[in-house]
């Protein structure tokens, strides 16, 4: 493989760990990237090239693995933490005391609506909705949910911490997480608006959102390595390799960096850049 095309698969990499947790969406911005600069369906084929943009948020989910270790551990009841030990909080954030704490129950009602609705429409989305144009409609779509969130949330946080979040919160979330299945609208920009609407403090929807990120996201990338094997020849390995490296290394910084400023810059930023970003590629693009 061409040294091109691996700094090509570096930079898709490094795109997907940048944007992953950031609530702007981390596929839209690899189909962008890809369809407007770096062409790798022309060089990888159609469904390598989407499966590509898929597997290669193993790096990430790695990321999130790593960060939130003690609290999976804890989930899956192998060993208990303290909450300090569980929560990936950044120097000088301060705790939230709770009573309760984040049960594996509530993890999978959240996953399920997510799951069932990725699987029956997975191939259709894959055909049909990977293109700058159903990206640029989820980009504006997500960012005036985004805005309603943070105008409309609750004025007073019923959820400052994820071991408070309840169980009809968790299917609340777990339902509004199905629009991001439409590329562009971002996993993570769903979801965190979700659960701000639903008296979550942002910090809290965004530890959610993170612990929930890595079972879909796992599946879906396992679903797509095994429907589509036979495109994982020795000739594009180097691609995947590359991808999953940067995007783990960028994940593991942005992702530090977002739990740090979330709860004090909030959705609004955010949400302005995805329809400025939506803007300048229609210019370009259209």
């Amino acid at each position: 493989m061409e040294l091109l095309t691996i700094i090509k698969a570096i930079i898709l990499g490094i795109v997907e760990g940048l944007t992953e947790f950031a609530p702007v969406s981390s596929t839209g911005h690899m189909i962008i990237v890809d369809d407007m600069w770096l062409k790798s369906q022309e060089f990888l084929g159609k469904y390598t090239a989407n499966t590509f943009k898929v597997v290669i948020q193993l790096g990430s989910i790695l990321a999130v693995v790593i960060i939130f270790r003690n609290r999976f551990i804890d989930l899956l009841g192998l060993k208990r933490f303290s909450r300090k030990e569980m929560t990936a909080v950044p120097e000088g954030v301060p705790q939230v005391e709770t009573e309760g704490r984040l049960k594996l129950a509530q993890v999978i009602v959240g996953l399920i609506p997510a799951g069932i609705f990725g699987f029956l429409f997975e191939d259709y989305i894959d055909e049909h909705l990977f293109s700058t144009s159903t990206v640029l409609i989820g980009l504006v779509v997500g960012a005036v949910f985004m805005i309603c969130a943070d105008r409309f949330a609750p004025k007073k946080v019923k959820t400052e911490s994820v071991d408070q979040i309840t169980y009809r919160q968790a299917i609340s979330v777990g339902l509004i997480q199905c629009i991001s299945l439409w590329p562009g609208f971002s996993r993570s920009g769903s979801t965190i608006s979700g659960g701000v609407l639903l008296g979550m403090s942002h910090r809290a929807a965004a530890d959610f959102t993170f612990i929930m990120a890595v079972p879909i996201m796992a599946g879906a990338s396992l679903i797509s390595l095994i429907k589509n094997w036979q495109y994982f020849t020795l000739d594009a390995l180097p691609f995947f390799i590359f991808g999953f490296i940067s995007a783990f290394l960028f994940a593991l910084i942005s992702m530090r960096f977002f739990l740090k400023l979330i709860n004090r810059i909030k959705l609004l930023p955010f949400a302005i850049y995805r329809i400025l970003l939506a803007l300048v590629v229609y210019l370009i693009w259209f």
